[in-house]
């Protein structure tokens, strides 16, 4: 115990708090507290995703009958709003004991809206007045946290009659209570294999900077280890005094690092990308990896430390370090590459495209294994090419022969770097490839002339013809019916409006009443003839109507005209139909009106909301405004990744940082007697570069063939052609470089205080 209390009253300056004692405890702490920030929120994400699972069993609907109970009903419907997708469900009891879904004490009455967390905030935002206008009724309430699955799910109970949802016939569902079984957290293979590497990416530079920074200060430590021996410690004694000198730092990191997440609880909502949502509630760490968090950290530092003393002999009178620099083994860096190796080639064993599990846990463990071969690799191959270099400038030899005679510390904190470029050239390949195979799709331009489409029913259509047109500025009103029809066992689609319409489906080009137009499934196909049985879906039946002959003169539309990407289907006009009665099906008002396409859709919208669910307005461009979305999360989403290769980078650059002060401070006699002896502080600042310099472009080339090489499999399982994204690889090789430069010239200050004269005196 004496001897642990020695080492705690040395690790804060023996009662005298210095400035290095300070830096050195302060760098310690810091970077202990930055791996606690982060693996406390890692450790929450189980639990936060079973909070999740269980509230979205507790509120999903039983439909099995139970006796005494009066069933409530329900009606579902996904309207967009405002690029928002509302998930809207009607209910109306049918007694006094009807369930009540969780989160609500009663039931919303008919034309009113109890509204999700989320969908409140929305309204109350800028664009609630907007986003109002197409829910049905009015906001009387909010759904607590224990009613929604997600944080961010927009979603609503709209009260309804009993009569107009029973009118929907098998869509309405009878509700006995809520609450299914729990079946637990599952993630699929290609979810796993992609989260582990990029666990690996982000906490492996983290590890390494608690090592190095746990590491800070080791000569003026060896200095005083030695002065105990001198007054009567033995070595025993000597290492428990380490320990505990160690131990310091790591607590206080580690209570720093609890409060950050603390602190990042609170707003973690705000924060998060891609507009996700969590409710604080669930973003609570497992108390076991707590348990291990609280433990794995300190120990690491203080492991650290005690190992760093492995080759260090400490004697009363000095510290003496074993001269000769041991020779790495390579069997077991070789051994864990190869192991990653093989994993991704057993890949190769699976077809293109194959998403099977086995294909994704050895894409997984491989990917893994990989990263963590890399790091290990890269201190054996700065020894094994450092070892073959000889001459060139002062500056180049000073940094050789220090790299040749300690070149691990260096690559162990490169190689965090090494597996953050790794992974980014990984990640970022796979989102440029799969989002570039992206269809490219052509906008009709018919949706300029009716920018605004109302989804609704044969039933209710000319009810909503009726109220749209009676909107101000609505010029037009023009219905398109969808069809349905068969030829044999040949099935197919269509659409059938005025030309209006049509052209809001896609670039047919000149129109006039009669017509019929072919979607050409691929350049040089011809349309269809003879005679087809036209057909309606009625809650998912097909119905057979009336039989159709083919016009003559059908105009091909060429592939990739169409908005939708449905090549192969039909374009009717009403005088090519010569007066059949068509089926029952979904139809969509396209309504043309003046100004703005957005106001214009807002307006229509209050008009036809009582309709309900049986009216749904849209911006006629829909799909254009899914493919908008998309690239933005694509967009968002390679933000984030950059975002968090640069904080890593960061991490990596701040431990060279330490790691070129430590060297500095531990080398400043013989830097003290080289300035002394003539040799320019330029030729020092720039051997001091080339030490830093040589491991990191080394890092950077072996990161580029490991990225490559994780990326390849990934996209062939997923059948994309491989697209690297050259631009950000630059940039970020180009930061890295950046990094290097900003280390060397924050040690300058340090490096000419080092060589002056009164220094090598004091010495």
């Amino acid at each position: 115990m004496r001897d642990l209390v020695l080492g705690l009253r040395l690790a804060v300056g023996g009662g005298r708090m210095s400035g290095a004692a300070l830096l050195r405890l302060a760098m310690t702490a810091f970077g202990i507290a930055l791996a606690v920030a982060v693996l406390l929120p890692a450790a929450a994400v189980h639990h936060l995703v079973g909070a999740q699972s269980e509230r979205a069993a507790a509120i999903k609907p039983v439909t099995e009958p139970r006796a005494g109970v009066a069933p409530l009903l329900t009606y579902d419907w996904l309207p967009v709003i405002s690029e928002h997708v509302v998930e809207i469900t009607a209910v109306a009891a049918t007694g006094p004991g009807s369930p009540v879904p969780p989160g609500v004490d009663r039931l919303p009455a008919p034309g009113e809206l109890l509204v999700s967390p989320e969908l409140a905030a929305k309204l109350a935002s800028a664009e609630g007045a907007a986003l109002a206008a197409y829910l049905p009724g009015r906001v009387v309430g909010e759904i607590s946290w224990q009613g929604v699955a997600d944080a961010g799910d927009l979603t609503a109970y709209y009260g309804a009659p009993a009569a107009q949802i029973e009118a929907e016939g098998d869509e309405a569902t009878r509700v006995y209570a809520f609450g299914g079984p729990y079946t637990g957290v599952g993630l699929s293979a290609a979810m796993v294999g992609f989260i582990l590497p990029i666990a690996a990416v982000l906490l492996l530079p983290l590890l390494i900077f608690v090592t190095t920074a746990s590491r800070m200060g080791a000569a003026q430590r060896e200095r005083r280890l030695a002065a105990l021996r001198l007054i009567g410690l033995d070595a025993r004694q000597v290492k428990r005094v380490a320990a505990a000198e160690s131990l310091v730092g790591a607590v206080i990191g580690l209570v720093a690092g609890i409060g950050f997440f603390a602190v990042l609880r609170t707003f973690v909502a705000d924060i998060l990308p891609f507009g996700l949502r969590i409710f604080p509630q669930d973003f609570v760490p497992s108390w076991p990896l707590v348990v291990v968090i609280v433990l794995l950290v300190p120990g690491l530092a203080v492991g650290s430390a005690l190992f760093g003393l492995r080759r260090t002999i400490v004697e009363p009178l000095g510290v003496v370090r074993q001269g000769k620099p041991v020779r790495r083994r390579m069997w077991w860096r070789w051994a864990i590459t190869a192991i990653g190796v093989l994993f991704l080639a057993m890949t190769l064993a699976f077809d293109r495209g194959d998403g099977d599990t086995a294909a994704g846990l050895a894409l997984t463990v491989g990917s893994v294994f990989l990263l963590v071969g890399v790091a290990a690799l890269l201190p054996w191959l700065v020894e094994r090419l450092v070892g073959r270099l000889h001459g060139g400038p002062p500056s180049w030899q000073l940094a050789i022969r220090r790299l040749q005679l300690d070149s691990g510390t260096a690559s162990r904190v490169v190689s965090g770097l090494v597996v953050v470029l790794a992974g980014t050239i990984l990640t970022q390949g796979v989102v440029t490839s799969l989002s570039a195979a992206d269809r490219h799709l052509t906008v009709p331009f018919g949706v300029t002339a009716a920018p605004v489409r109302v989804v609704t029913t044969a039933a209710h259509q000319a009810e909503a013809v009726q109220l749209a047109a009676a909107v101000p500025g609505v010029t037009g009103t023009h219905p398109a019916r969808n069809i349905a029809f068969r030829s044999g066992p040949e099935r197919g689609f269509g659409v059938f409006g005025d030309c209006v319409a049509l052209k809001a489906q896609a670039n047919i080009g000149d129109c006039a009443d009669g017509d019929v137009f072919y979607f050409a499934p691929a350049p040089g196909a011809t349309a269809p003839a003879g005679r087809v049985r036209l057909q309606s879906y009625v809650r998912g039946r097909a119905v057979d109507g009336p039989e159709w002959t083919l016009p003559a003169g059908i105009k091909v539309v060429p592939p990739g005209d169409t908005p939708s990407g449905d090549e192969g289907g039909l374009l009717v006009t009403p005088g090519a139909l010569g007066g059949l009665a068509l089926p029952n099906s979904t139809v969509s008002v396209y309504v043309s009106g003046t100004g703005d396409p957005q106001a214009l859709s807002d307006a229509v919208a209050r008009a036809v909301r009582p309709l309900a669910w049986n009216a749904t307005v849209a911006k006629s461009d829909y799909l254009g405004d899914y493919r908008a979305r998309d690239s933005q999360m694509v967009a968002s989403f390679r933000s984030v990744l950059i975002t968090a290769s640069l904080f890593v980078l960061a991490v990596a650059a701040m431990s060279l940082l330490m790691l070129s002060i430590e060297q500095i401070s531990e080398r400043r006699r013989p830097l003290a007697a080289l300035s002394a002896a003539g040799v320019p502080i330029g030729v020092l600042a720039r051997g001091a570069l080339w030490q830093t310099a040589i491991p990191v472009v080394i890092g950077v080339v072996l990161a580029v063939a490991a990225g490559l090489g994780l990326t390849a499999p990934i996209l062939r399982l997923a059948d994309r052609p491989m697209i690297i994204d050259v631009p950000v690889l630059l940039a970020l090789a180009v930061t890295t470089v950046a990094a290097v430069l900003l280390v060397t010239a924050l040690t300058m200050p340090l490096l000419r205080q080092v060589t002056r004269l009164d220094t090598l005196r004091s010495e």
